[in-house]
């Protein structure tokens, strides 16, 4: 215990050490051409799982459509809500580059774009290329409202990989059978934990393992002997997933939308809002195989659906009736599984990682046990022992103002957030094994709108600890307006003298699976003003409050200025 402590100290040595120099920052490029949608948030009646119901979709589409365009495109997209809920629209992995008035979660960059209003959102995909998703950032709406972005390089530009035969984008889901806007309400109320989804889907199919779904499933026709390029969303609620095909390899050539090295595996693992591309090559006999999804679940005692969601990867020639040959998944909670798909990303690009550091960031991720303070707590307080479930950063739970947070701070306007979130625990301990789990006696946290501030151009690195405060848990940690390089993670508590960084050839992402009980260490170069949301992917974490907001200064003239908001900007 005291050689813990000791490395904590250190931890608190390096955060305190900092300077702030600020250094400029390469400009890039303008788009070179437009690309126009038109989203229509409309409800569609669906039947699924042996029952219909009404659910939220973008123009009747489930999933919704797909965006596609060029890298440096200017992409517009004009979204007008014809149903009686509230809705944004987030570009997920877009950096937004200039543009954070069109990121979408609500309340941070926008207030909701409420019934019979329309909002038209426009970013440039500045030096961006791949396989990005979309999805709503409102209360639980992204449970049916997601589509995939697929970014195509510039004419003439080739993949670097062998090019294939034919692209799949391939998106994993839940499915609730009871409206999911209800039932993020009900939860929180019951201060409890979620129910599980009915289903896990691909492609919005259940496939033929759930009730009344044997024909509802998702199919591709395989020609033998081709390659083919896969585009991997996770676009689930509340539920990291295996994904695998029966007898076939995975070649992992792109994690969020960065191109990484080419590396082979047999399943691969997305938490919620991450994209991995794959190559797959068809050489085995001719049959049907199945493309499964499966649960990968981290923490103690929690519910999960552990049924798998099945589609068919059919070579031309099989029986169309026969059976699919079954995909060997994981056991739920194999870290090891989870562990060997993040060793194998090694970043193609490394041109723009910080090497020196202006900021030392620690922030501990986890769940809370609030003391039950409600009236009726038999149906109020049914998280552990009696009390209400919550979640954090450095025991933070973030609650987001019922105002645009970024207008707020552009405009100037007091009173609702203050800049004093903590730049690392206020408090060291062993945050892995001696972690307080008196709930709720010990396990509350601090509840409060705090943002933390960076200059323009500082160069980061911000260290994401596990805590086993309630449970440890494999957090999808996602970063608005940046991808980030991931340098290093482990298991246990971070360590500075013993971590080992990869400053060589570290993966490029947006979205990083926190390991469970263990650390991950990002570096980014904050050099787009605005203000860029935090926060768990797991939307039931995100409710609890396991988020933060960054305010990224203006820097100097236009190019590091964010411009005034659009016209059409959404009023609360």
């Amino acid at each position: 215990m005291a050689a813990i402590i000791t490395s904590l100290l250190c931890v608190w040595l390096s955060l305190v050490s900092f300077t702030d120099t600020v250094h400029g920052i390469k400009r890039w490029p303008g788009g070179s051409s437009t690309r126009y949608y038109d989203f229509k948030v409309q409800t569609k009646r669906v039947t699924k799982l042996c029952k219909s119901q009404n659910i939220v979709t973008i123009n009747g589409m489930f999933p919704g459509p797909v965006v596609y365009a060029q890298e440096d495109d200017r992409v517009i997209v004009k979204v007008s809500n014809q149903t009686p809920h509230n809705a944004t629209i987030h570009w997920h992995g877009v950096r937004q580059r200039l543009s954070c008035w069109f990121d979408g979660p609500s309340y941070v960059t926008q207030c909701p774009i409420q019934a019979g209003q329309t909002f038209t959102y426009e970013f440039t995909l500045v030096q961006q290329k791949g396989t990005l998703l979309w999805h709503a950032h409102v209360s639980w709406l992204r449970a049916t409202v997601y589509g995939a972005i697929v970014v195509y390089p510039k004419a003439g530009v080739p993949y670097p990989f062998p090019y294939p035969y034919q692209e799949h984008i391939i998106i994993l889901g839940e499915y609730w059978l009871k409206d999911v806007l209800k039932l993020e309400q009900a939860v929180l109320a019951s201060g409890g934990a979620p129910p599980i989804a009915d289903a896990f889907t691909i492609n919005g199919h259940p496939g033929p393992n759930y009730n009344c779904s044997g024909n509802d499933v998702y199919k591709i026709d395989i020609v033998p002997g081709k390659t083919y390029l896969l585009r991997l969303i996770n676009a689930g609620l509340n539920t990291e997933n295996f994904f695998g095909i029966a007898n076939h390899k995975l070649t992992v050539v792109e994690a969020d939308a960065e191109y990484t090295k080419p590396f082979t595996t047999d399943q691969v693992m997305l938490g919620p809002g991450q994209t991995l591309n794959v190559l797959v090559t068809a050489n085995q006999p001719i049959g049907k195989y199945s493309m499964s999804v499966g649960p990968y679940m981290s923490a103690q005692n929690v519910s999960f659906q552990n049924i798998t969601s099945i589609a068919y990867f059919q070579y031309l020639g099989a029986r169309p009736n026969g059976l699919s040959l079954p995909a060997a998944l994981p056991t739920f909670n194999d870290n090891f599984a989870v562990k060997t798909v993040m060793d194998g990303l090694k970043g193609l690009n490394t041109s723009s990682l910080p090497k020196e550091i202006d900021k030392n960031l620690f922030v501990t991720i986890g769940i809370n046990v609030q003391k039950c303070n409600r009236k009726n707590p038999k149906k109020t307080c049914q998280g552990a022992n009696g009390g209400m479930m919550a979640a954090s950063m450095n025991n933070i739970s973030f609650i987001r103002p019922n105002v645009s947070l970024l207008e707020s701070y552009y405009r100037d306007v007091r009173g609702h957030f203050t800049e004093d979130f903590p730049g690392a625990p206020l408090k060291f301990y062993d945050f892995v094994n001696g972690a307080p789990n008196n709930a709720p006696n010990n396990t509350n946290s601090m509840n409060g709108t705090r943002v933390f501030v960076l200059e323009y151009g500082t160069r980061v690195q911000l260290i994401l600890q596990d805590t086993g405060t309630v449970s440890t848990e494999n957090h999808p940690i996602h970063l608005h307006g940046y991808s980030f390089y991931v340098v290093g993670y482990g298991s246990g508590n971070y360590n500075p003298d013993k971590a080992k960084l990869n400053l060589v050839d570290p993966p490029y992402m947006n979205t990083i699976g926190v390991p469970v009980g263990g650390w991950a260490a990002i570096r980014f170069t904050a050099d787009n003003p605005g203000a860029w949301f935090m926060h768990c992917h797991l939307e039931i974490h995100l409710s609890w409050g396991l988020s933060v907001v960054f305010i990224v200064k203006n820097g100097q003239g236009p190019l590091e200025t964010l411009p005034h908001p659009p016209a059409d900007y959404p009023r609360c």
